[in-house]
């Protein structure tokens, strides 16, 4: 049974919403670099790219505001809750971990409020953040529990580097212990990765996220990866770069080489309930953001679905454009399949019809609504790229009549999604 606060403790959280929006990022920025001063061994588990820019501080500090603004409707909370704990999830965080955040926010919201943090408001904070807490260590529980027999890091093995496209690469990944037997995951879901990087702090561990990119049910786990120009392995100024870690991957980490992995997890992907199973799909998405998508519809060609699928990718032009041969042979094979491509840049060796359909960054004003579906009330859309693009398609299909709960968007980042 988690703890809960009295309502006159949400009164005061409520009072205090105010000073965290003057003083969130304050707060939030002296208590990763105390927490991480005092506990080391945590530089393991925070993302060092996310400390540097100060997006794991705003993270943190929106994150409180929200809690706040929101402490006597917790319900509003619940996409925000679920996207949280799957990452924590995928990184095994432990009960101990919120002991020790818990101890440090409130110690540092006393430093920086100084007398305006009364004995009232700290004891409100106490209790609303163990409210929170035991909601998030319950719910992680019940994620480890689903994964069974992997509850921490796994050693896998490259078996495959398969270069994509000019920036992507996809990496086979073949458990080490050979009698393992791969879980079957959600298409859409993510797992982390986990490297050993010498050049930071002496030598730190770092797991970033990326999207399974096949169907389940093989004896390999693909993720894909973009390689981000212009970072440069070893240099300092480069080393909290965001690319930092994929250009690990694809420059020093070879076929043969073994990387950590954690069980997937990710609340995006395709569930295909029982009433559904007839309903349109349509997928939708810009640059490295098909990753996702193409598990899900090689989930769909691998089941034989004959719903109609509608596949949509923005790219800069056909160098950069990943997986154009998979998606052609799926689209040859199945009929209830159809692809439609955007180029913003066309090289001039592109042909329009066959390497691209519309010039420009997608734009769904573009596509038919035949192939968009917006005329089926059970269509699915699932939508994954950089924040501007998902956000700008999710506003076009609501202007063309799609309610929101039959949106899905892929929330890269601590955070998820900005709307503000």
């Amino acid at each position: 049974m988690g703890r809960t606060i009295t309502p006159e403790q949400a009164a005061v959280i409520k009072a205090t919403v105010p000073v965290l929006a003057a003083h969130g990022l304050t707060i939030t920025t002296r208590f990763y670099k105390d927490l991480i001063g005092a506990h080391p061994d945590l530089r393991n588990i925070f993302n060092k790219t996310h400390q540097a820019t100060g997006h794991q501080p705003r993270a943190l500090a929106g994150a409180l505001y929200a809690y706040a603004a929101n402490i006597d409707n917790l319900g509003a909370l619940s996409p925000a809750v679920e996207l949280i704990c799957a990452k924590h999830a995928s990184l095994f965080i432990q009960p101990e971990h919120y002991e020790l955040v818990g101890v440090n926010l409130l110690k540092t919201i006393k430093a920086v409020l100084g007398d305006a943090a009364t004995d009232a408001i700290m004891d409100a904070w106490g209790a609303a953040y163990w409210q929170l807490a035991d909601i998030m260590i319950d719910r992680e529980q019940e994620l480890y529990d689903s994964a069974t027999n992997w509850t921490d890091w796994k050693d896998f093995k490259i078996t495959r580097k398969e270069k994509e496209s000019a920036e992507i690469t996809s990496f086979y990944l073949e458990p080490l212990d050979q009698s393992f037997k791969l879980p079957t995951y959600k298409p859409g879901q993510f797992i982390s990765v986990n490297v050993f990087v010498e050049e930071l702090d002496g030598g730190v561990w770092q797991a970033r996220q990326y999207s399974l990119s096949d169907a389940p049910g093989t004896n390999y786990l693909r993720i894909s990866v973009k390689k981000e120009a212009g970072v440069l392995i070893g240099e300092p100024a480069s080393m909290t770069h965001p690319g930092y870690i994929s250009n690990i991957l694809h420059e020093q980490r070879k076929v043969g080489d073994v990387v950590r992995l954690s069980h997937p997890f990710g609340d995006f992907f395709m569930d295909d309930k029982e009433e559904e199973k007839d309903a349109p799909v349509v997928l939708i998405s810009a640059g490295v953001g098909l990753t996702a998508l193409i598990s899900i519809l090689k989930s769909l060609a691998k089941e034989e679905s004959k719903r109609p699928i509608t596949w949509v990718h923005g790219a800069r032009d056909a160098g950069v454009r990943a997986f154009k041969k998979e998606t052609d042979e799926l689209v040859a094979k199945n009929e209830n399949i159809h692809a439609i491509r955007f180029s913003t840049h066309p090289n001039k060796e592109e042909v329009e019809g066959d390497h691209y359909h519309f010039k420009g960054r997608a734009d769904l004003n573009k596509v038919s609504t035949a192939d968009l579906h917006t005329d089926n009330k059970k269509t699915q859309y699932f939508v994954c790229g950089p924040t501007k693009f998902m956000l700008d398609v999710e506003s076009q299909l609501q202007a063309f009549g799609v309610p929101s709960e039959r949106i899905k968007m892929e929330l890269f980042g601590t955070g998820g999604v900005q709307r503000v």
